[in-house]
This record gives structure tokens, sequence and C-alpha cells, in this order.
């Protein structure tokens, strides 16, 4: 492939990056969206984190099918005041229930108790079979409702919400550069990739595949430290002091009067379910 070709293969592929990032929101690419249809959209970014937490800890507490379920059907309910999109929510719920199957399958396999059904000369308790159905609802309540809280804000907004509530600067100033600038290191890797294969690299099984793949990597660490660099001079220029400024107000509106009340009907059901 001639010199040209392979430039302008790299100029298209750049310029596509860009107007793509320019498009997307970093990490969020659905967020304009989520927060025009979303109920919880002005609720004070405090009161989502610290609520999130806090649901988390009382479902992780409860130990009944009962209350799990009604956790669950809260949860279920959250994501729709949400406005969350069916496609982000399925491929959220994809990820996490894929990776707890395996679990959840063998579960009953490997707790002792009364039998239950046999299959090929394996025997599958009932205490077990409860016990997987615990798990994948405290895990998909708890995934919700997070997503339901948090899904509609930006990374940058929860990161100066937990700087608020007393997060120490320097791990919010990493979240923070970290939301901003990993879409900036996917691009670079795109970007270097597209170098390769435009110079005749396939993947393949064999020595000079993963010395290639060490070259990348070696290369993306280098580009990386030294843009890191020039964006700290340039930081330093404009008289950064370790902190983001944030242009948002947090204060007590009546929506966080509201939804705190909904909050409150919320564990007081799960405490009538588990006492029930």
């Amino acid at each position: 492939m001639s010199e040209s070709t392979a430039a302008e293969t790299l100029a298209r592929e750049a310029l596509a990056d860009d107007l793509a990032f320019e498009r997307d929101r970093i990490l969020q690419p659905e967020i304009d969206e989520t927060r025009a249809r979303a109920v919880l959209a002005d609720v004070d970014p405090r009161l989502r984190v610290v609520m999130s937490f806090a649901f988390a800890a009382a479902v992780v507490a409860l130990d009944r099918p009962a209350p799990l379920v009604v956790a669950a059907a809260i949860a279920v309910g959250a994501v729709l005041a949400a406005g969350l999109g069916a496609r982000r929510l399925l491929r959220t719920l994809a990820a996490l229930d894929g990776s707890m199957a395996l679990v959840i399958a063998t579960l009953p396999f490997t707790t002792p108790g009364r039998p239950l059904i046999a299959l090929f000369g394996y025997g599958a308790s009932a205490e077990g079979l409860a016990r997987a159905v615990e798990i994948a609802l405290k895990a998909n309540a708890v995934a919700l409702m997070a997503l339901a809280l948090l899904g509609s804000s930006e990374l940058a907004e929860i990161g100066h919400a937990l700087r608020r509530l007393g997060l120490p600067a320097k791990l919010a100033a990493l979240l923070l550069m970290t939301v901003r600038y990993v879409e900036v290191l996917g691009r670079e890797y795109r970007r270097l990739r597209t170098a390769m294969t435009v110079r005749g690299f396939r993947m393949r099984c064999s020595l000079h595949t993963w010395r290639s793949l060490g070259h990348l990597f070696g290369m993306l660490f280098a580009r990386s430290f030294d843009r890191a660099a020039r964006i700290g001079a340039a930081m330093r220029c404009r008289g950064f002091d370790g902190s983001f400024p944030s242009l948002a107000e947090l204060a007590f509106t009546r929506s966080d009067a509201i939804f705190l009340g909904f909050a409150g009907g919320a564990f007081a059901a799960l405490l009538l379910a588990r006492l029930a």
C-alpha cells in the first residue's frame, strides 16, 4: 500500500474520531437524552450518591426473599423514573447477569442441603437454589438503583458531588481527569492500530504478533506520558491549584425534599417487608 493511501486512511480515521468525539459525551453518549426524560434530573447529585450507597447497604443486609423482591421492584421503579433507555438498561443487565451466570448455575450443586433435583449424578440442593436467587436479586437491585440514581448524571457532576461529600481532593481530581482523558487514550490507541493495519499488520498467533502488540502498548504508554506532561504544564500555566471549580451551585430544593420523601417510603417498605 502506498504512503499516500496510508496517509489518507489515517486522515479519514482521525476525522471520524474527532467527529464522534464531538457528537458523543465522554463515556456517557446518551446522557442528554437521559436527562431530558429523567424525573430525577433535578435532584441534588449529593443526595443521589448518598442514597445509592444507603440502598446498597440496606439490600446487602437483607436475607429473605420477600424483602429482596420488594427491593428489586423499588429499583425497577427508580429506573423508570430515571428515564433510562431500554437498550442501555438491557446492556447493563446482560453484562451483570452474564458475569454471574456461572456462579448462580453452579451454586445449587455446591451448597449442601436438602436434595431438590439430580443432574448427571450431582444433586442440587434447595438451599443452594435459594442462595442463588438471593444473590441474583441483590445484585440486580443494587445495580439498577445505582444506574437509576447515577446514570442520569454526568461523571464530572458525580465527581464534584463526591468532593462536596468529603472525598479527598486528590481522589476527586483523579476521577475527573480519568473521565476526561480515558476517551483520549482510546482514540490514540485506535490511531496506532489503524497505522499498523494500513502497513499490513494482521493479528495471528505468532511471535511477530506478540512483539508488535508489545511495541503498540509501549508506544501508547510513551505517548500518554508525553501528553500528560504537556497537559500538566498547560494546566499550571493557567493557574491550576489542584482542584476543579464547579459552576453548579448545589442547594436543597423542593425536588430534593420530594426525593427524600420517596426514599423514606422505599426504606420503610423494605423494613416492613423484612419484619413481615
